[in-house]
């Protein structure tokens, strides 16, 4: 008999097999990938960001109504025992402008390569090639191998399989029918961190696509997110998208639309902006004017054309006042989701009131859940990475607990 089994082999999976080891318990960690953490190594091929260096109470704040039931674990594994954990493994990390996190080689492969390492030398063992395919009649964990099925008994078992976004890289979601089986809420999965879709014009798509609109603000509501958009094809993505993705999201699936409005000069107050407007223009061409005039980018000045063909405006008759107030806040709108598999993380999930405390499966003793697979989501910026760290190793701590280890 496996003497406690964890299936899925990412930062939650593996942080849960770290814990258990470092207990003495025998680990056994199974994977459909030929390779552990790829989607891990994905989030680390721009720099990998692990966590964020703000204050502890402002920190859990970014899990807003998950914060109740994941702010016990972060605090047992904080962002300051992530970097020290990372340290440990030869990774040592830095704080970046923003604030961000970062390990000083910058990249996921080293500390990961690491952290096998550490896993093999403490005796963690690794079964791939493993999906998972729920329980067989005698309640054994069932197994798709490329050698046929496979029944494991185990003591325990960690299920860290995460959510469905990227499926490509092992996270599709399948795991939530399995569990629904059994009784246990599901929350449906759902896009977070994601990109949407808007319904440009040809002439824009075919001249914009793949533009960056840097040092931009989205503003929906009474939140607003500074930071970088990027033209797609099909709409509009990027750091500042995904930092308002939430509420955007919910808009969009509860009234098939929402109007975000995109701050093309954000750091210029109105004033400001009405005194460059109010310059004579010349014989420039509109467009030639307000680059001199603002600065804009070709692909800002195309998005305001973009909206104003959209509204039946000429921008050339607006005022300076109008024009102002135009650049600012622009209106585009976001007309349905960029899809779940391109979606940096997703929301929704095992109900934690479906959890103890100790992240078991209340309906299945025994059994503990960690990181995506959990109704919680989070902007970017190292706050993903370490909840799913931090409940992997509760729900380590948990198995240990219910083995009376």
């Amino acid at each position: 008999m496996t003497a406690v089994a964890v299936i899925g082999a990412g930062p939650a999976g593996l942080m849960a097999a770290e814990v258990l080891a470092g207990a003495g318990t025998d680990v056994m960690v199974y994977d459909a990938m030929p390779s552990v953490g790829r989607k891990f190594l994905m989030a680390g091929r721009g720099g990998l960001n692990l966590t964020h260096s703000e204050a502890l109470p402002r920190f859990l704040g970014r899990y807003g109504n998950a914060t109740p039931h994941l702010g016990a674990a972060i605090e047992l594994f904080p962002p300051d025992a992530l970097r020290d954990w990372s340290a440990g493994l030869g990774q040592p990390t830095f704080v970046g402008s923003s604030g961000r996190v970062f390990p000083q080689a910058f990249k996921a492969s080293p500390l990961l390569r690491a952290w096998l390492r550490r896993l093999d030398a403490s005796g963690v063992k690794f079964a791939l090639r493993h999906r998972w395919t729920g329980w067989d009649t005698n309640g054994r964990l069932a197994f798709a191998t490329p050698d046929g099925p496979r029944a494991i008994e185990a003591r325990a078992t960690v299920l860290a399989l995460g959510g469905s976004s990227w499926p490509r890289l092992g996270s599709d979601g399948a795991w939530a029918e399995k569990l629904a089986a059994k009784g246990v809420r599901i929350a449906p999965l759902v896009a977070a961190n994601c990109g949407f879709t808007v319904a440009w014009s040809d002439l824009f798509r075919d001249r914009y696509e793949g533009q960056p609109l840097k040092a931009v603000m989205l503003s929906f509501g009474a939140r607003d997110a500074r930071g970088e958009a990027m033209i797609t094809r099909t709409g509009i993505e990027g750091g500042a998208v995904y930092a308002l993705s939430g509420p955007l999201r919910d808009a969009v699936l509860g009234e098939g639309r929402a109007i975000v409005r995109i701050g093309l000069r954000p750091d210029l107050d109105r004033s400001d902006l009405v005194t460059r407007l109010s310059a004579p223009r010349g014989k420039q061409s509109f467009s030639n004017w307000l680059r001199k005039a603002l600065h804009l980018s070709p692909v800002g000045i195309g998005l305001l054309q973009e909206a104003a063909v959209a509204g039946g405006v000429s921008l050339s008759s607006l005022s300076a006042q109008d024009l102002a107030e135009r650049i600012n806040a622009l209106p585009v709108e976001l007309t349905g989701l960029a899809p779940i598999a391109r979606a940096i993380s997703t929301a929704g999930g095992i109900a934690f009131d479906e959890l103890d405390a100790d992240f078991m499966i209340r309906r299945l003793p025994g059994t503990f859940a960690a990181g995506e697979m959990l109704d919680w989501e989070a902007p970017t910026g190292g706050y993903l990475l370490q909840a799913c760290f931090a409940t992997g190793a509760a729900a380590g701590r948990g198995v240990l607990k219910w083995l009376g280890l």
